[in-house]
Order: structure tokens, then C-alpha cells, then sequence
């Protein structure tokens, strides 16, 4: 078949390989705008794009899919299919009939759990046990067309939201081409969703910041769902620091939320419940460290507190 790729992140980009090692022919990628990356923070190019064109296909970076020059290209292009990972905006209902077959959208959930922008934060925050990947129908709802198929993945205890996505791509992907394999033999039947939608909007920095009021679990959920984006985050006093993965210990002696027990080679912060062990931190402008190295160059002492 004739494909118009949607995507955007590194995700996006290894779905796309995989679509191009098929038997499908990829004539466009759809992408978003060139964006600030780094610690540099330069416009730079998306992972789909910057593949995309060290092959030679054309792609397409309009500020909004709703600009009419994509329907325009899109028509020119005339695809059979248009598979979606990831793009990173709504296509408006105007483009859903231009493919033969539609648009096959790869989400990062069992559907219709968690739709929405960010399926794996939230499932690693709510505490599942289980997630996976799902193709399915675009349609003008938010993540709400029948399914095509769906694989299955375990969410291990000290996964974070990066960890986890890579994982979900390397099984989505081969799902997504077997998508396309059945759509264009005609031996796929898209199956309506059943059961209670539960939603998953994008995390925001300020939801990331750190409530170390919450129970042990909770901080560690909350910790591992934001890294590596948009990333878990706290204040002592003025400065702040970013958190990354913690650690859980029930034997511990309690600690009042957010504050410090400084070791020579540990820092612990309390919660509402066990206190949890600092794995590395990230003061702002710096890269990340071991929490022990932070808590000496910055003099910390028993007692203080995060905020």
C-alpha cells in the first residue's frame, strides 16, 4: 500500500522504520514543526523527519494539520493508508476520508484505557499492572475508534514513563505493520470499544512537582511516571531540583513529609508514610548527580525540607 506516515518523537521514528522495512511504500511523512531540544534548547528537526529525509521521502511540517495545504498534499499523495504514532496534534475530520483505508492509529494503551496525550504516565502513576498497545480507526473522537488489534505488556516496579514507552514501541510497531498487512489483504475487522474510558491527559510541570505528602507508593509512582518528561521536580528553598527515581524502604524510621535524613552516602526525604532514598537528583543547570555528592556540595544537614 501507499502510505503518509503521522508521527513525531523517537518513538514515532522506530514505528517508522518498521513500516519501511515492509512490504508498504511510505510516499510522505506528516510531522510536527522543528522545536527546541536539548540543553541547548536549538530548534532541531523530529526524530520522524530527520529519518525521513536522510531517505530521500518527502515530508510534510505544517504548523497545524488543519492548514488546507495538507489536504492539498495529502490528495496529490493519494495514500491507501495513513498509520499515526505519536504526531502530537488532532487530525481534523476534513482529512479522515483522503486515505482509502483511513488513518490506523499505534496508542500506548489497551484501549479505552487512558486515551489521550499521555497514556504511560499515567498508567505507571494510577499503579496498573498491566498495559500494552492498541491499532485502531481514527475517528473525529479523542482515541475513541474500533480496534484493530491490541498486544499486551507488563509494568514492571521501577519502571519509568521512557523506560516503559521504549518497551511498548518495540512490541507496537510489528503490530502496526500487521495492521497494514491485514488492511491491505482485506482479512481485518475494526471491533468497536467496550468497557468504562478512563483518560489521560498531558502531565503538566506544575502536576509534576513532587507531593511528598502522599504515601511512599505514591512518590515513587509519581516520580517514575514524569521521568524522563515533563520531569518530577522540588523546592528547597529557592532552588529547584529534579527528582529522579527513588527508592522504597518500610524499615526506616519516619521522617515529616519532605524532609531530609543526610547521610555520608545517603539522603532520605520524608513522606507520609516510610521515608524514600534519593537515587540522583538534578540541581537547575547542572547535570544530573548522586544524591549523597549533591547533599555535600551543597551543605545540606538534617532537617531541612524539601518543598
Amino acid at each position: 500500500m501507499r502510505c503518509v506516515f503521522a508521527g513525531t518523537p523517537e518513538v514515532a521514528a522506530h514505528c517508522l522504520a518498521q513500516v519501511l522495512e515492509s512490504r508498504h511504500e511510505v510516499v510522505a511523512v506528516l510531522t510536527r514543526p522543528d522545536a527546541p531540544a536539548g540543553r541547548g534548547r536549538r530548534s532541531a528537526a523530529s526524530p520522524v523527519a530527520e529519518l525521513a529525509r536522510g531517505l530521500g521521502i518527502e515530508v510534510l511540517v505544517p504548523s497545524s494539520a488543519r492548514d488546507p495545504q495538507v489536504e492539498a498534499d495529502l490528495r496529490r499523495l493519494a495514500p491507501d493508508c495513513a498509520p499515526v504514532v505519536a504526531y502530537g496534534g488532532l487530525i481534523p475530520a476534513s482529512l479522515l476520508g483522503v486515505p482509502r483505508l483511513g488513518w490506523v492509529n499505534l496508542h500506548f494503551s489497551l484501549l479505552p484505557a487512558w486515551r489521550g496525550a499521555a497514556p504511560v504516565q499515567r498508567a505507571i502513576w494510577h499503579g496498573d499492572d498491566i498495559t500494552g498497545a492498541t491499532t485502531f480507526a481514527l475517528d473525529e473522537g479523542m482515541d475513541t475508534g474500533a480496534v484493530y488489534g491490541t498486544v499486551t505488556e507488563r509494568i514492571r516496579p521501577d519502571d519509568t514513563s521512557g523506560a516503559l514507552l521504549s518497551r511498548l514501541a518495540e512490541i507496537g510497531a510489528p503490530l502496526l505493520v500487521d495492521t497494514l498487512d491485514a488492511l491491505d489483504d482485506a482479512t481485518i475487522t475494526a471491533v468497536p470499544q467496550s468497557g468504562e474510558p478512563t483518560y489521560a491527559p498531558k502531565v503538566s510541570v506544575e502536576e509534576s512537582r513532587v507531593r511528598w505528602d502522599l504515601p511512599a507508593v505514591g512518590v515513587d509512582r509519581q516520580v517514575r511516571a514524569c521521568t524522563p518528561a515533563p520531569g518530577a521536580w522540588s523546592l528547597l528553598g529557592e532552588e529547584r531540583v529534579r527528582v529522579l527515581p527513588v527508592t522504597l524502604d518500610r524499615e526506616q524510621d519516619p521522617l515529616a513529609p519532605g524532609h531530609l535524613r543526610v547521610g555520608r552516602h545517603d539522603v532520605w526525604v520524608g513522606t507520609a508514610t516510610a521515608p524514600v532514598l534519593l537515587g540522583q537528583v538534578q540541581p537547575a543547570g547542572k547535570k544530573p548527580m548522586a544524591a549523597a555528592d549533591w547533599a555535600r556540595g551543597a551543605r545540606l544537614v538534617d532537617g531541612m525540607a524539601f518543598a
